[in-house]
Parts: C-alpha cells; sequence; structure tokens
C-alpha cells in the first residue's frame, strides 16, 4: 500500500515539530517540590499532631495527588506536533495510487441524535477531496429506524447534486446546516451562476429538510409489501434480523451502504464496539478497504482535504509499524461562552503534544484513520504471505464465511485487488447479511484479539492499548482549519452523564480487562512512559475518591475543632474549579458502577449523549437567551456534589456562630482554633460548587429536584452528626 512518494531530494510530507518547554517544565518541577515537601512536612510533624485521622486523611490525598501530579508530568515532559503538506501529496502521486478508504458513520438513536445531524455528516464526508471510487460509506442504524434509512435514501439523492456543486465552486464547509446558516448569502461579487446554483442547493437543502422532519412526526406504516421499507414493518429496534442496504453504487458518489445489524435479547450485542465490529466485517465482505475512517454521526468534515492530510502521514513512513493508526482532535462548533460545562479538549493540547513525543496519541473513538491489518491484530513484525495462512487458523480468528476469510488473507498479506476488479457491493449482501448476525463472533477472536476489544464501555482506549502494545505507534493530525466539527453536550445533565460515561469504561479497563498497561509493557511491546500516560487516563474514577475526602476535610475539621492544614498556611485547590466538579460528580459514579458491577450488583449500562438539534438555518440552543444557566435533573450523579455543598455550608455557619461568641480582645486566630485555613477551603469549595448552590433556590429545569436535595440533605446530616460525636472537643 504504500507509494513512493519520497526520494533523498523531494520534501517530507510531514515534518515533526519539537517544541521547546522548559518554562514549562520549570514550573511543574516548582509544583512537584512543593508538592513533595507538603508530604515531607506531614510526616515529620505527624507525631507532634493531637488529632492524627485528619493529618493522616490528608497525607494519603495529597500522596495521591503527587502521583497524578507525577503522571502528568511523564506525558508533558516532552512536546511534539505533526505538520503535513498535502500539496505535496497532489504533485506526487497520481490519484489512481490513493489507497481505498471505508468509512463508518455509528448512529442509536434517532431522537437523541436527530436524523437531520447525522445526513449533514454524511454529506461533508461525500463531498470530501479524495477520488470518489476509493471510498465506501457504511452508515450503522442500531435503532433499526425507518427514519434513519429513509433520510439516508433522500440525502444521498440530494448528494448528487451537492458534491459536484462543492467541488466545482471549492466550498469549504461541506455540511449544509454549517454553509447555509440564517446570516449567509452569496457575495454580490460572485458570477451570476454561482449566485443561482447558491439558491437552487439551498432550497434544496430546505427541502431535504422538511422532508426528514416531516418523516419523523409521521408514524412509519408499511403500505406496499414491496418496497425498500417493507423489511421495517412491525419491527423490534432490540430483536430484529440483519438488514443491508446499497443505496449507491456506479454513480459519481462514493458508495453508500445502510447497515442495522442483527439483535437478539438473548445475544450481548455490545452497544457501539459490537456496531464496529459488524461494520468491519461487512466492510470486509464489500468492499475491504486497507484504511478504515470511523466517525461519530455529529461529527462534520469540517475540511475537505483532511484525508490528504491524513494520507500524507499514512503514506509518508517508510515504515508502517511508526503509524498503527492517526488520531484527527474532536473538537466542537459553536461552543458555549467560557466553556461552563468544561467539553472543550483545548486544555489538552499540552497533554496531546506530550503524548506525540511518546508512543503516540490515544484512540479517541471517533475521527480515526485505523490500517485494517491492525484491526485485525496484525504485529508490526508479522511477516505472512497468503500461502501461509492455514483455512482453519483463519475459520478460528475471523469466522466461518468464506468471503471474508478471503478478504482477511488479502489485508494481511498485502494484496489487495484493483478497485476495477472489486465485486459490485449489492451482489454481496446475502453474504455480508451472515457477518452481520448476533451469533456470527462465538468460537471466534472477535472482540478478543481482532477487531475494537469487548470489555469496557470506552472500547476506543481499550482497542488503543491493545494496539500500542503490540508495538504500534499512532500520530496526531492537527490540520487547520478543524478537520472535524462536532456537537458538545449542551446541557449539565448531559455532559455529567457522559464523563460518567468514561470514567465507567475507563475504570472497567483498568480493573476487569487484561490488557493493564504495565502487564502490556512486561510482556508487550508498550513503552514504559506510554503505560503510565494510560494510568493516568484510566485512573479518573479512581481520583473521584481522594478528590471528594480532601472536599470533606475543610468541614471535618472546623466541625470537630481539629485541623488539616499547617499552621499560617492556607491551601487550595489548583486545578479550574469544573475539573473539581466533574471528579467528584461524574467520575465518583462511573467509579461506583464499576465497583456495583464487580459485586455483581450491577450491569453496564451505555448511555447515549444527547445530541443538539438544528433548525434548517443553523438556529439551535445555543441561540437560547439562558444557554448559559445551568440546568439539572434528577440524576443521582449530582447527588454527591450536593452534599459536599450542604456539609461545607454547615461548617462555615459552624465557625460564624463561633464568631459571634468571640470576646474581641482576643486574638481571633487563637479564638477560633486555627480554623482560618480550613474556611478559606470551604469558601473555595462553595466557589467551586456555585451553580449547585444556585441550583437549590432555582425553578424548573434551572433548580436542583426536591428529591436530590432531600437525599442529600440526610447524607449531609448524618456525616456532620457523626462528626460531632467523634470530635475529641465534645
Amino acid at each position: 500500500m504504500t507509494i513512493n512518494v519520497q526520494d533523498s531530494k523531494s520534501l517530507p510530507l510531514q515534518e515533526k515539530i519539537v517544541h521547546n518547554n522548559k518554562t514549562a517544565r520549570a514550573i511543574e518541577l516548582i509544583i512537584l517540590s512543593f508538592l513533595v515537601s507538603m508530604l515531607v512536612y506531614r510526616i515529620i510533624s505527624f507525631k507532634d499532631q493531637n488529632h492524627n485521622f485528619p493529618w493522616f486523611l490528608t497525607f494519603l490525598c495529597e500522596s495521591w495527588f503527587t502521583f497524578i501530579w507525577i503522571l502528568s508530568m511523564n506525558i508533558k515532559w516532552n512536546q511534539s506536533s505533526i505538520i503535513t503538506y498535502p500539496e505535496r501529496l497532489l504533485e506526487r502521486a497520481n490519484e489512481f495510487e490513493f489507497p481505498a478508504v471505508d468509512i463508518f458513520v455509528t448512529t442509536a438513536d434517532p431522537i437523541l441524535e436527530p436524523c437531520i445531524i447525522t445526513m449533514n455528516t454524511v454529506l461533508s464526508l461525500l463531498a470530501i477531496e479524495y477520488p470518489t471510487n476509493k471510498l465506501a460509506l457504511y452508515l450503522s442504524d442500531d435503532a433499526c429506524s425507518p427514519l434513519t434509512y429513509y433520510s439516508l435514501v433522500e440525502t444521498t439523492r440530494f448528494a448528487k447534486l451537492w458534491v459536484p456543486f462543492c467541488k466545482k465552486y471549492n466550498i469549504q464547509v461541506r455540511a449544509p446546516f454549517r454553509y447555509f446558516t440564517s446570516n449567509s448569502t452569496p457575495l454580490k461579487d460572485d458570477c451570476l451562476e454561482f449566485q443561482h446554483q447558491w439558491k437552487k442547493m439551498k432550497n434544496l437543502y430546505g427541502d431535504l429538510y422538511k422532508k426528514i422532519e416531516l418523516a419523523a412526526q409521521r408514524p412509519f406504516t408499511c403500505d406496499d409489501p414491496n418496497s425498500d421499507f417493507a423489511v421495517f414493518c412491525d419491527v423490534n429496534w432490540s430483536d430484529h434480523q440483519a438488514i443491508i442496504k446499497v443505496i449507491s453504487e456506479n454513480t459519481d458518489l462514493p458508495i453508500v451502504i445502510y447497515i442495522s445489524r442483527e439483535k437478539n435479547p438473548k445475544h450481548p450485542h455490545h452497544y457501539k464496539v459490537g456496531a464496529m465490529n459488524v461494520l468491519t466485517r461487512v466492510s470486509g465482505v464489500m468492499t475491504n478497504a486497507p484504511l478504515m475512517l470511523n466517525v461519530d454521526c455529529d461529527m462534520y468534515a469540517n475540511n475537505p482535504q483532511v484525508f490528504l492530510h491524513a494520507m500524507c502521514i499514512l503514506l509518508g513512513y517508510k515504515n508502517d509499524q511508526d503509524c498503527g493508526f492517526v488520531q484527527i482532535p474532536q473538537a466542537f462548533h459553536d461552543g458555549l461562552k467560557d466553556d461552563p460545562f468544561g467539553n472543550q479538549l483545548a486544555n489538552y493540547n499540552y497533554i496531546i503534544n506530550g503524548l506525540g513525543a511518546l508512543q503516540g496519541i490515544f484512540y479517541m473513538g471517533s475521527n480515526c484513520f485505523h490500517r485494517r491489518k491492525v484491526i485485525y491484530g496484525l504485529s508490526p513484525n508479522d511477516k505472512t504471505k497468503s500461502g501461509n495462512i492455514r483455512n482453519e487458523d483463519l475459520h478460528k480468528v475471523f469466522g466461518k464465511s468464506f468471503e471474508l476469510r478471503e478478504s482477511a488473507v488479502q489485508i494481511l498479506s498485502g494484496s489487495n485487488p484493483k478497485i476495477e476488479n472489486r465485486t459490485s457491493p449489492s451482489t454481496l449482501i446475502d453474504a455480508s447479511i451472515d457477518v452481520a448476525g448476533c451469533s456470527y463472533e462465538y468460537g471466534t477472536d472477535w472482540g478478543k484479539k481482532v477487531g475494537w476489544l469487548y470489555g469496557s464501555t470506552s472500547e476506543d482506549l481499550l482497542t488503543g492499548i491493545n494496539i500500542h502494545g503490540k508495538g504500534w505507534k499512532s500520530v496526531m493530525c492537527s490540520p487547520e482549519p478543524p478537520a472535524f466539527l462536532g456537537c458538545a453536550p449542551s446541557t449539565f445533565p448531559s455532559s455529567l452523564i457522559q464523563q460518567k460515561r468514561w470514567a465507567n469504561g475507563l475504570t472497567e479497563i483498568l480493573l476487569l480487562s487484561d490488557k493493564n498497561p504495565l502487564l502490556l509493557t512486561m510482556k508487550g511491546n508498550l513503552w514504559f512512559r506510554q503505560a503510565l500516560a494510560y494510568y493516568w487516563v484510566c485512573l479518573w474514577g479512581v481520583r473521584s475518591i481522594p478528590e471528594i475526602c480532601y472536599a470533606f476535610l475543610p468541614a471535618y475539621c472546623i466541625i470537630t475543632g481539629t485541623r488539616f492544614l499547617p499552621k499560617l498556611s492556607e491551601m487550595a485547590f489548583i486545578i479550574p474549579r469544573m475539573g473539581r466538579v466533574i471528579a467528584m460528580t461524574s467520575w465518583f459514579y462511573g467509579f461506583i458502577s464499576v465497583m456495583l458491577k464487580l459485586m455483581g450488583l450491577s450491569k453496564t449500562v451505555f448511555e447515549v449523549t444527547q445530541k443538539e438539534h438544528m433548525s434548517n438555518d443553523g438556529v439551535g440552543y445555543h441561540n437560547d437567551k439562558n444557554v448559559n444557566m445551568f440546568t439539572f435533573d434528577k440524576s443521582p450523579v449530582f447527588v454527591p456534589g450536593v452534599v459536599i455543598l450542604l456539609v461545607n455550608m454547615t461548617a462555615l455557619i459552624n465557625s460564624v456562630l463561633k464568631l459571634s461568641k468571640v470576646d474581641y480582645s482576643e486574638i481571633w486566630m487563637e479564638a477560633l482554633g486555627l480554623e482560618l485555613g480550613e474556611m478559606f477551603c470551604s469558601i473555595w469549595l462553595l466557589l467551586c460548587f456555585w451553580e449547585f448552590l444556585k441550583g437549590l433556590f432555582g425553578n424548573g429545569k434551572h433548580g436542583i429536584p426536591s428529591s436530590s436535595i432531600w437525599k442529600s440533605g440526610v447524607v449531609a446530616l448524618f456525616l456532620v452528626c457523626s462528626w460531632k460525636r467523634s470530635s475529641p472537643l465534645l
């Protein structure tokens, strides 16, 4: 698959830039020395403390914070990034030399993930700057929704006009809902032909939008038993046969295929990761491209040259081992002012560049170009020839499908057939339905050694660990403008639920998976520093425990008359406040979910994040005047935050009552029993949970439900009373 596009005289297709970060290193070392000095002080002064419990608990928490800081320093110590030059690729390579790419778009709920958003993602990918005969787009519909299928059919019809329009006039934003905003109009300097075509395309997109909206409001009926929609009659989304429809082939568009895999309550379907494995098998039977791109349904292609940027990396290395997959960062359009929910990943750029200097970026679950041979379990040093692969081995690894085994041999041996000789996908529907069955994987290596791995709701990180553990490297590609833009959670509850799902999955990897980073370092080819980087992210859920303990310490010390701070020292959290809120709510519940699963009291549930519904003119949720106001619901994820808030409010009231009894002739510090530091920390925690405080007095969706307040109040009262009884001063 390697193209000879680089010689000793030519400029590289991609270039690695090493960043100077000496100042940042110095600051990190100063913070580390401060943390270590605090630990040394606590050890030395432990014997002098009258109240050992808060002092010892503080020592444990601060030891944990120091450990996490060391893990983050390990990632950030070296900084590098990649610059790509797609214009050089176009100068040196002919289009027929470009490798084929299978594109996977996944959706699971047409209500939480509105079809118009998914269809805009599809349109942006169909209009990408890349040879259309080298592309095949597969849409996985885990809801088995006739609305999604209808929308895809109508969208493909519209794409026959939209794609030529974008390429003829070099349109940069190729998702119509972003291109045709309420304020967009063609410029007066534009030619009359373009103005006419612009108005025509906007009207046609408006018609498409209305069709999808109207179909969403009407119940689906089976009027014609011979129609393409007859297969959806009386279908149960959780119990149905596989449905595969070839919507477009042998046209000027890429191949477009609809898939709804077989579901049966008696068989686990493994949520998104199961859908990804079905997409991999079906595409292996139908088109078998050596490269695969997976995209979430809301992540539209914002940069039409994104494929060329990725090819600069995939084809620019002489050794495939240096690039097992290319990850493109996730960015979000129409971000809320000041990012109140902590959705934007800009704060992680320093982490991302640090990973670039190690074994590579984590697999993030979307916007990623994979080599099919890597997903098929091939290691960098494996040399496989088609004649050396036994049929028995193929059957055990890939399953009973003859077509899939034959395509796997082609991938593993590097002998991909030419596009011109490829069998028409419509003739392979029966074979594809076979590999999309819910029982196909039994007795095979799918989900264990081949494909996306099972065992965690964070299937992306688990699969990435496995790839790095085999010795592959990965590369982050960050072109300008951003390659993909998606919908960030638009409400506080949905943002916390997403964070909870991540923490749940990461904790499952840490405690339940055999892909432990340290074991892969000792037994596999995972770099030691890369393993530490994986621990940094996998410990998100566990980090909530010391965070919550540290948050309760100020209130505990005020109520019991003890202390946990050094004299005349006032210590506050150094991480942004939204990070504290997420850690003590979402991550905590993600950790608790895994603990309950370990005890057999709970099962993993994959919760789909609600996507924002955009109107025809691009107006959506972000135009709401109350958009920056936090909203709440009855989810238990809010309870820890309310408990922390109530306990610290009680502690501060307790301090104020002490103040009212102070003899002002005395020294305040002595009268307060050296509690000023603890009071400062409690006030800081109130500021961290300021939105929760406003929620206590809010109304409607902007107020915390009374049931959550009562539950939190009972827990807070229990803690305060317990601490009062254990107080050595009472």
